[in-house]
Formats: C-alpha cells, sequence, structure tokens
C-alpha cells in the first residue's frame, strides 16, 4: 500500500509488537466496506500511549476484524500542552473548530458557554468521533482530550493559575501576536467568545484576572472559527513545535 493511501486506526488497547487487536464493528465496517481491504492487507495503529505500529489484517469477521500487531514505526510524541477554549458556533463551522484544532495540535478542547453563545446543543460523542479521525488523518500519536461544556465563570473558578490565559479581544484593544508571544509559553490556553462576542462584563471579568492575556488578531474582524485557527497557527509558529 502506499504510503499516500496508508490507512491508519485509533487503537483503544495498548499495542505492543507481536500482539492482536480486535478492532471495533464501526472501525470493522469501515476496512471491509468503505476501504475493501482483504486478508494480509497494511494497515497502521496507535494507541496514544506506546507510538504507531504497522499491523496486517489476520482475519474478517462480521463485526470486527483481527489485526497482527508488527513493529513499531513511531515513537509517542506529546502535543505541546496548548488549549483551545471556544463557544460552539453551528454545526458545520464547530466542526471545522475540532477537526483543524487537532491538526494544529492542540492538547485539550473544552466548549464554553459565554452570555452570547448561540449554539447550546452540544453533542460530545460527536465532538469525540471527530477528535480521533482528525489525529488519525493528521497522524498524531497522542490524542487530544475533550471536556463536557461548561460556564465560562465556572471555568474560571477552578482555573490553574500557573497557565496562561489568551483570550481573544476582538475590539482590536489588545496586544499583537509578536509583543504577546514573548508571554505564551506552554501552558497555555487560547479562550475565543462567540459570534457576538465576549459581553462587557464578561471582558471586565477576564481583565480582572491576573493570569489572562488579552489579545488582537490583526484589523480585520475574524469570524469565530478563523480566529481560533488563526490563534493556534500563530502559537505554533512562534512558541508551539513549528518551530
Amino acid at each position: 500500500m502506499s504510503k499516500k493511501n496508508r490507512i491508519r486506526l485509533m487503537a483503544y488497547t495498548p499495542l505492543q509488537s507481536g500482539g492482536i487487536y480486535e478492532t471495533t464493528e464501526p472501525q470493522a465496517h469501515y476496512l471491509k466496506d468503505v476501504m475493501r481491504l482483504k486478508v494480509g492487507d497494511d494497515v497502521f495503529l496507535f494507541d496514544g500511549i506506546n507510538g504507531e505500529f504497522s499491523a496486517n489484517i489476520a482475519q474478517i469477521n462480521k463485526k470486527s476484524v483481527i489485526l497482527n500487531i508488527n513493529q513499531k514505526v513511531a515513537d509517542f510524541q506529546k502535543s505541546p500542552d496548548v488549549w483551545l477554549l471556544f463557544a460552539p458556533l453551528k454545526k458545520d463551522n464547530t466542526d471545522i473548530v475540532i477537526q483543524k484544532s487537532v491538526e494544529l495540535g492542540v492538547s485539550k478542547i473544552i466548549p464554553v458557554q459565554t452570555e452570547y453563545t448561540s449554539n447550546a446543543g452540544i453533542k460530545l460523542e460527536r465532538m469525540r468521533a471527530q477528535v480521533i479521525e482528525a489525529a488519525e488523518q493528521s497522524r498524531r500519536t497522542d490524542l487530544p482530550e475533550i471536556l463536557s461544556p461548561i460556564t465560562l465563570e465556572k471555568l474560571l473558578e477552578k482555573w490553574d493559575k500557573k497557565r496562561t490565559l489568551v483570550y481573544l479581544n476582538e475590539t482590536g484593544a489588545g496586544q499583537s501576536f509578536i509583543d504577546a508571544s514573548k508571554k505564551m509559553s506552554a501552558p497555555v490556553a487560547f479562550l475565543v467568545g462567540p459570534e457576538g462576542g465576549f459581553s462587557l462584563e464578561e471582558f471586565e471579568m477576564l481583565k480582572s484576572l491576573p493570569y489572562t492575556l488579552s489579545l488582537a488578531l490583526g484589523p480585520r474582524i475574524l469570524r469565530a472559527e478563523t480566529a481560533c485557527l488563526a490563534a493556534l497557527s500563530c502559537w505554533q509558529a512562534f512558541c508551539g513545535d513549528w518551530k
């Protein structure tokens, strides 16, 4: 199988060379019916703990596929300690934020309910499935964590003050990324408000906290999903693992 078409799955049990992995029913459907693989075909597996392994199909059953685990092809590599906190958007835009933030290397994703959040209908299982799919496609060997939605007030009540909380300021009053990047070494979290922005009360609350940093992303107003990805891209380039 060519490297371009290599098939990669998240394993739900720890992997080791010489062992076997039995897929879930959805994974079996994907291998058998979508990719139309046969006994002997190659698959790559990662478990978020031990790295990535080559494997081949040993047996195809009705509801599962048995894979022989061969050699390790990549060691486990933990992504930078950067979190994304965002107010859930309309369905398709939330999907984009989840998928692309995983590709950009976030270690944790937290949906945050703010005063102007327009989408309160969070389907956490759907988000977790998207996290796994994006990790599979982006060849990550770790799996970012996604937490249940939480209100901004409750999030701040239990915040670890050692982690810088960078909130995106759509009014343009925040620091430029180049200036702010000097204070943004990991651990760090980016907080992106909803399409209507933060309320005045939320701005005042964030501004009053000693561990927060107000960030502006240029002279143009960005859509919320664009702001999420722009902030993560800039951080990876200046402070993360793109250097």
